[in-house]
């Protein structure tokens, strides 16, 4: 049963169809979060990456991590209002292709939140095998 569901991730990140990418939220700490991406063969980028052997852009994993992480920022009361924007991605590792029917396990712990900046380190696994890894750096703006 999630914590968050998809309603509820909808009303603290900005991102909709199709860029949402993130399902359900299973864990939610102080400063560490897992949430789910459930990924189909109807997804729009199948189409084109590719047609007939579909692999989950890389590029995409790593913006799942960075809504998750959107979530844990801004689900902070100090932070109602604001967007985590993205500064820059460091330490990214691709170790697995995720291909429909995968459901991605995505975690993030946050190393540093300031008033106005953070960094998160996340994981992505399928089936208990890592997929990704990275860190990310936000700015906290102002909406």
């Amino acid at each position: 049963m999630p914590i968050l569901d998809i309603q509820a991730i909808r009303d603290i990140l900005p991102h909709r169809y199709p860029m949402l990418l993130v399902d359900a939220i299973v864990e939610l700490e102080e400063e560490r979060i897992v949430g789910i991406k459930n990924v189909t063969i109807n997804e729009p980028f199948f189409q084109g990456h590719w047609p007939l052997a579909p692999i989950m852009p890389g590029v995409l994993i790593v913006e799942a991590m960075a809504q998750l992480s959107g979530v844990l920022l801004l689900r902070k009361f100090e932070n109602t209002g604001k967007l985590a924007v993205l500064l820059s991605i460091d330490k990214v590792k691709l170790r697995r292709s995720v291909v429909p029917g995968d459901q991605l396990r995505i975690e993030c712990e946050a190393l540093k939140i300031r008033s106005r900046s953070a960094r998160v380190h996340c994981r992505a696994t399928v089936d208990g095998k890592l997929a990704c890894e990275a860190q990310i750096n936000f700015m906290l703006a102002d909406a």
